[in-house]
């Protein structure tokens, strides 16, 4: 029986589990799929027990996902464009390293908003982790020119400017609030708002009255950010369906079959977060 996993830490709040054995069931496929807590000391370790062959892959969450990329036996350029991994498999007791973040970020906005990039202005990306990167990385790809970078420390939102170039304008964290006017879509790749951390502090008023707010948060589905875009009456978009999205391209690796992201499956997932 193939067996894949998710890695991360914490790991309590994924729903990948539920995602893969959904579709493990719908296509009759014999596996399984669970969550393991990794502690980022133990990252090394986990990849070595990958390594084996026990498991066929696993995703890979917050915090590992820049790290693991020095721990791996290869990563594709897709990865390494990106600077960050966040599904991993075993090929002749080597492990491999892809991205599939940016294909859910997309897939996600496009789904619920295909004019998007016609009214995007200047995007404005809150964070500097593993999720900035690929949110960048998939802003830049689909066409924009200019992007601002927002983050509380100021060094790492450097560094990915940096490594992503010109088009990337790192915001002081005291202006990004002043500088919203011609944002036509916003993005918090960080975990503020989720489950019982604090809320991302980004006031919103400022913004056009057709700018979407994306949260690639989504436990709660409805995150305090986007509860205060509702109330605006800007659009908004949770980050349920990138977690679907990005699910596609691993689990056609690992179980060898490419599933679909239904309605069904949203539901299911939608009712399991809302019930805890």
């Amino acid at each position: 029986m193939r067996k894949a996993t998710v890695i991360g830490w914490p790991i309590s709040h994924s729903r990948s589990p539920l995602i893969h054995s959904y579709w493990l069931k719908r296509y009759g496929i014999e596996g399984a799929f669970e969550r393991l807590p990794v502690k980022p000391e133990d990252l090394g370790a986990f990849v070595t027990v990958l390594r084996r062959g026990d498991l066929v892959g696993s995703n890979v969450t917050v915090p590992h996902k820049e790290a693991v990329l020095d721990l791996v036996d290869e990563a594709d350029e897709l990865a390494c464009a990106i600077g960050a991994a966040n599904t991993l498999w075993i090929e002749q007791k080597r492990v491999l390293a892809t991205n599939t973040d940016a294909h859910g970020f997309l897939a996600n906005l496009d789904a619920a908003f295909p004019d998007w990039l016609q009214t995007a202005g200047v995007p404005i990306v809150v964070g500097a982790g593993g999720a900035a990167r690929a949110v960048l990385f998939a802003l830049k790809s689909a066409g924009c020119g200019h992007i601002r970078l927002a983050n509380r420390s100021p060094q790492r939102a450097d560094d990915l400017a940096r490594y992503f170039g010109p088009s990337i304008e790192v915001v002081p964290w005291e202006d990004r609030a002043a500088l919203l006017g011609d944002a036509g879509l916003v993005v918090n790749s960080t975990t503020l708002g989720m489950a019982s951390n604090p809320p991302l502090d980004l006031p919103l008023a400022g913004l056009p009255t057709h700018a979407i707010v994306y949260d690639l948060v989504y436990v709660p589905l409805r995150t305090p950010l986007l509860r205060t875009a509702d109330s605006l009456g800007l659009r908004t978009l949770g980050g349920l369906g990138m977690l679907l999205h990005q699910a596609v391209p691993g689990f056609e690796r690992w179980f060898g079959r490419r599933p679909e992201v239904t309605p069904e499956l949203f539901q299911l997932v939608t009712a399991d977060i809302e019930g805890h």
